[in-house]
C-alpha cells in the first residue's frame, strides 16, 4: 500500500506543476549576464568560476548562489553549476503574472535542454504549492517535474525521515450567483 501512496503523490505533484510551470520562453533569447565578489576565467577551455554573491541573470530567470561554475558548449549554450547555503532560482511562468522558485545546496542548470536541477535540501515553490525533497528536476521545455527523496534514512533533507513532502493549496471556487440571496 505504501507503493500506491507514493505513486499518487507523485502523480498529484506532477499533475499540480504540469502545464503551468512552463518557464518564460523569450528568456532563452536574452544575453547572460554574471557578477560576484571574484570570477576565474579559462578561456580556452569555456570554462568560468564565480565566488562570493553570485547572480546569473538571463531574462526573468536569476539563479544566486555563493559559487557558480559556467561552461560553455560548442554552440554557445552555457551550462552552469551553483553551490550554496542555499542557492536558489526564480523564474517568471509563461504567460503568467507570477513565478517559479527554488532552492537547494547544489543546482545545474542546462541552458540547451532549459532544465533545473535541485540537488541536497531541495524545494520548489509556485505561488503558496510547494515541495520538498532530495532532488527536484525541472524541465520548463517539456513540462516535466519530478521530486525523488532518499529513503534509506540519510536524508540531508529537513525531515528526517526521507521523504518527498508536498504543500497543495485548494484553488477558490468562483462564486455560484444561483447560491446569493436577493
Amino acid at each position: 500500500m505504501k507503493l500506491r501512496a507514493d505513486t499518487f503523490l507523485l502523480i498529484t505533484v506532477a499533475m499540480l506543476f504540469t502545464g503551468s510551470v512552463l518557464a518564460e520562453r523569450a528568456d532563452r533569447d536574452k544575453p547572460i549576464h554574471l557578477e560576484s565578489d571574484q570570477a576565474t576565467v579559462q578561456d580556452a577551455n569555456k570554462l568560468a568560476t564565480f565566488t562570493g554573491n553570485v547572480v546569473f541573470t538571463q531574462g526573468t530567470l536569476v539563479i544566486r548562489a555563493d559559487k557558480m561554475t559556467v561552461k560553455e558548449d560548442a554552440n554557445g549554450f552555457q551550462y552552469a553549476t551553483a553551490f550554496g547555503n542555499l542557492a536558489s532560482f526564480r523564474q517568471k511562468r509563461d504567460g503568467k503574472d507570477d513565478y517559479i522558485e527554488g532552492w537547494s545546496e547544489r543546482m545545474e542548470y542546462d541552458g540547451k535542454a532549459d532544465k533545473v536541477q535541485l540537488f541536497k535540501k531541495a524545494r520548489l515553490k509556485r505561488g503558496h504549492d510547494e515541495v520538498h525533497g532530495d532532488y527536484i528536476a525541472y524541465d520548463a521545455i517539456n513540462e516535466f517535474f519530478q521530486v525523488t527523496s532518499n529513503n534509506n534514512g540519510t536524508s540531508t533533507q529537513t525531515n528526517a525521515d526521507g521523504r518527498v513532502r508536498a504543500v497543495i493549496q485548494p484553488k477558490k471556487k468562483e462564486p455560484n450567483p444561483k447560491d446569493e440571496s436577493p
